[in-house]
């Protein structure tokens, strides 16, 4: 059974999470099962960066990401070699340790307070 290591983050996840998992969860739901809240403005429909994730280990146990995915990442802040959407991860059979960007392209939040315009 994989475990997931999400990295500290500040506003995401403070404390860091480790869970475990099955091979084929999604990672998002993972996540957001486990109170990690990752942003995902396109309710998981791949058709933004919003949920954008480095997998810092276990990446080569993961499928490979598809054109589209390719694509919208291209515009993910942050890209790195090994970033993938976290809406289009399915668990392989490694361990993954997961660290969410400290930024996405979403100016505007809808789990942030009121914003002045």
């Amino acid at each position: 059974m994989p475990q997931i290591v999400i990295l500290p983050h500040a506003e995401r996840c403070p404390e860091g999470l480790v869970f475990n998992a099955e091979q084929g969860d999604n990672l998002i739901d993972l996540a957001r099962s486990h109170g990690v809240d990752i942003e995902h403005a396109c309710e998981m429909a791949c058709a933004c960066t919003t949920c954008h994730v480095v997998v810092r280990e276990g990446f080569d146990s993961l499928v490979e990401s598809d054109e589209l995915e390719d694509d919208l990442l291209d515009k993910a802040w942050g890209l790195e070699p090994d970033s993938r959407l976290s809406c289009q991860v399915e668990v392989g059979a490694d361990d993954l340790v997961i660290e969410i960007p400290k930024y996405t392209i979403n100016q505007v939040s809808e789990n942030q307070p009121n914003q002045s315009k």
